[in-house]
């Protein structure tokens, strides 16, 4: 049921316009658990289909922009500040090629419980820890410095990587 709607744009130079619009409006309430009160949301689009695939492009759309901002924050992605254009194409990307194996690993190999930490997180609580690998009679040690990689953390995310299928060649 699109309603009409009436918008004004104007342009730089221009004279104000006004043109009739078709558009819909959206409802969205989610219910979740330990919360008091939903959480309420209204799109306007539009789109012209259901209310089921309008809520599905713009959450899809959120999760994209999400990916964005998450490679932004994690492998740099916006320090694009060469001069020319094709030096920038290439820095973006080598940060793309940067962000797939971190965003891999999270989707593979990682346990459920840090399944969803950002790969900024990851970076600064996994990855970066320190460690020394020592050597005794006939075993080699890895000590690793406290934080947030604990020993079954580690034991669970070298299991998942043992399980893992190995490549075909």
């Amino acid at each position: 049921m699109p309603k009409r709607a009436w918008a004004r744009h104007s342009a730089p130079g221009d004279t104000s316009r006004t043109r009739c619009i078709s558009s819909s409006t959206l409802a969205k309430v989610e219910f979740h658990c330990g919360e008091l009160f939903p959480r309420v949301g209204f799109v306007v689009t539009n789109l012209e289909t259901d209310s089921r695939a309008v809520a599905r492009f713009y959450n899809k759309r959120g999760t994209a922009e999400q990916w964005i901002e998450e490679g932004k924050q994690a492998v740099k992605m916006t320090r694009l500040s060469c001069h020319r254009f094709r030096a920038n194409e290439v820095r973006l990307w080598l940060s793309v090629i940067a962000y797939n194996p971190g965003n891999l690993w999270r989707r593979l190999v990682l346990p459920l419980r840090v399944g969803n930490w950002s790969l900024s997180s990851l970076q600064q609580r996994l990855v970066k820890t320190g460690g020394r690998l020592t050597k005794h009679a006939r075993c080699y040690w890895l000590l690793l410095a406290e934080g947030h990689l604990t020993r079954r953390l580690f034991a669970a995310v070298v299991r998942r990587i043992e399980a893992l299928p190995a490549p075909a060649g």
